[in-house]
């Protein structure tokens, strides 16, 4: 029953006459061939790879081919103004806790001193205009490769370097090569995995500066037409500079500008005229981004200038009155205005950058940016230790007077974000340099 195909019988009949010739003819046409591809291949060696690969040799001088073409221009949108935005809720949490890394100073680890609530980990900043990414350690690096990252300022310069210590060390371990100075406030890591230096520099004023102490007077001397050569000496062997300074201003000061008194500030009991401080950060900023530009543009080497802009505190009463930070949540949008002292420090940072910007605009070796945080910083009266600079505050029970920093960040906590911002600057710094190369 059924039909039968028309051609099964001359098929197999076919298959089984040329079957035995093509088994005795291809050992041959193999044999024959291969000596013709190895003479080929020695007369034209890289005539059989593409034009965008070479032949080299790995360490234990095995041949591999390695690309030579251009990497491609990445795409990075440069038009996104990061420093407006919400908060909101992330599940994801932070890339590294309080003990997975070893360079938080004691006084942020929350974590470690037994904060309760954990909350305050879980929130990711969300710009109006477009999308921050997630800071990704490895690409950080490779941007860096080869170069020396310098952080010089105050104490939240300090913060904002550990924070940046423990994100990189969650690919690849730092080795702490250099440590000086009075609660190491001159330190350097070294990257080995890419060749990469990140240094700490304390400069609270950036200029030339004499701090106050509890045995001598007890005000700061700060001489503004001057930097301070702590950092500055060392401008030859720095490529990228990130800045941050501004709650030292605030504490009580005479100024000096061409070997004269100028005025102070806070300084009951001297014959000098009281000035406030605004001015003054001004002045100072403006010497710093100077001095920096010349240093640049007198020895041709290319500097990259970063500043941070100022982190508000949020005590919420007295320093040493329990409960002085004690929110939980984040400002929600419109809830608290920046105003005040915070948004002029801010304006001051910010305009002096710009101006700066505008007068190196055709030097090719100097670029210059504002990392504006202020707001960012503004919106998070929950990230700080609060009571929690100090392990485990409450052991004891719960006490009316206890030492508060509502100043400085957890770590981890919102002062990540300021790093995930520097990545996307020296991101698009990258990209625009590639399309210069072309």
């Amino acid at each position: 029953m059924g039909s039968t195909s028309p051609f099964k019988d001359h098929h197999h009949h076919q298959q089984q006459q040329s079957y035995p010739i093509t088994k005795k003819l291809l050992p041959w046409a193999l044999y024959a061939l291969l000596p013709l591809a190895i003479f080929r291949l020695y007369l034209h060696p890289l005539d059989l790879f593409s034009e965008n690969e070479v032949i080299t040799k790995d360490l234990q001088n095995k041949p591999i081919i390695v690309s030579t073409a251009p990497k491609p221009v990445e795409e990075v949108r440069n038009d996104c103004d990061y420093s407006n935005g919400e908060w909101v809720e992330d599940k994801m949490g932070p890339l590294y806790n309080g003990t997975s890394c070893g360079t938080i100073k004691d006084g942020q680890n929350c974590m470690g001193h037994g904060r309760p609530d954990s909350g305050y980990l879980y929130w990711r900043w969300k710009p109006s205009q477009c999308q921050l990414p997630r800071f990704e350690p490895t690409k950080f690096l490779s941007l860096l490769e080869n170069k020396h990252l310098a952080f010089v300022g105050d104490s939240m310069a300090r913060n904002q370097l550990e924070s940046l210590l423990c994100l990189l060390s969650s690919v690849s371990h730092p080795d702490l090569v250099y440590t000086n100075g009075d609660d190491n406030k001159f330190r350097r890591w070294h990257f080995p995995s890419h060749n990469v230096n990140v240094s700490v520099y304390w400069s609270p004023f950036l200029v030339k500066g004499i701090e106050k102490s509890n045995t001598g007077f007890n005000f700061n001397k700060l001489f503004l037409d001057s930097v301070d050569n702590r950092w500055a000496l060392d401008l030859e062997q720095i490529d990228m500079l990130v800045l941050s300074v501004g709650h030292w201003f605030l504490h009580p000061a005479v100024y000096y500008e061409n070997d004269s008194v100028l005025g102070c500030h806070a300084c009951e009991g001297l014959n000098h005229t009281e000035i406030g401080f605004f001015d003054v950060l001004r002045k100072a900023v403006k010497t710093t981004l100077k001095a920096i530009t010349d240093k640049s543009i007198t020895d041709g080497n290319q500097i990259d200038v970063i500043l941070t802009t100022f982190s508000p505190a949020h005590f919420e009463g007295e320093w040493d009155k329990n409960g002085a930070c004690s929110r939980e949540k984040p400002f929600e949008e419109g809830e608290k205005a920046l105003e005040g002292m915070d948004a002029d420090m801010r304006n001051i940072e910010v305009e002096e950058i710009e101006e700066a910007k505008n007068k190196v605009i055709q030097v090719d070796r100097l670029r210059i940016e504002a990392l504006d945080v202020t707001k960012i910083a503004f919106m998070r009266p929950d990230g700080h230790p609060g009571p929690y600079m100090y392990p485990n505050p409450f052991a004891d029970g719960v006490k009316d007077r206890v030492q508060n920093d509502c100043v400085h960040w957890c770590l981890p906590g919102p002062i990540d974000t300021w790093n995930e911002i520097l990545l996307q600057v020296v991101r698009q710094w990258e990209a625009e340099s590639m399309r210069r190369r072309g």
